[in-house]
């Protein structure tokens, strides 16, 4: 894997792009001198972690023939306080699916994702942070 990261103002902003030509921008805050003009990297991370494990639970479940009309992540972090650097202590996650779903089906894709196959979770884990998670079906709990 090769990504590039290019400087394109006088300040924080910079374009990240992937071998396939992909590309995100990112910046830092204003309160950081930054113009706020694109994705925070520990954003990002947790945006990583939300496209890893979507994509893990919806190939999961499409092989059980599972019909996913809707599907969302909502994904809330909390950085330890006072520390540099400033890691991930705590993300919680709420798996949001629409459709014909078994909950069962939907739970076990979820657990699996999470605790075997998505790499940034385990990346997060090792690194201290706590990950928990709930889903919702058809807005059910």
């Amino acid at each position: 894997m090769k990504i590039e990261l290019k400087r394109i103002d006088d300040a924080f902003n910079m374009e990240a792009r992937d071998e396939d030509g992909h590309t995100v921008l990112m910046d830092a805050g204003s309160a950081s001198g930054g113009r706020n003009a694109g994705i925070r990297p520990m954003q990002m991370l947790l945006m990583g972690l939300g496209g890893c494990s979507a994509i893990d639970i919806l190939l999961i479940l499409k092989k059980q023939k599972q019909v996913v009309t809707d599907f969302r992540i909502s994904i809330e972090g909390m950085r330890e306080e006072g520390k540099e650097p400033s890691l991930w202590k705590e993300v919680t996650l709420v798996f949001h699916f629409t459709g014909m779903v078994e909950k069962e089906k939907a739970q076990r894709a979820v657990d699996l994702s999470m605790k075997k196959y998505c790499s940034v979770a385990a990346t997060l884990e090792k690194a201290g942070a706590t990950l928990t998670y709930t889903i919702r079906l058809n807005d059910q709990i």
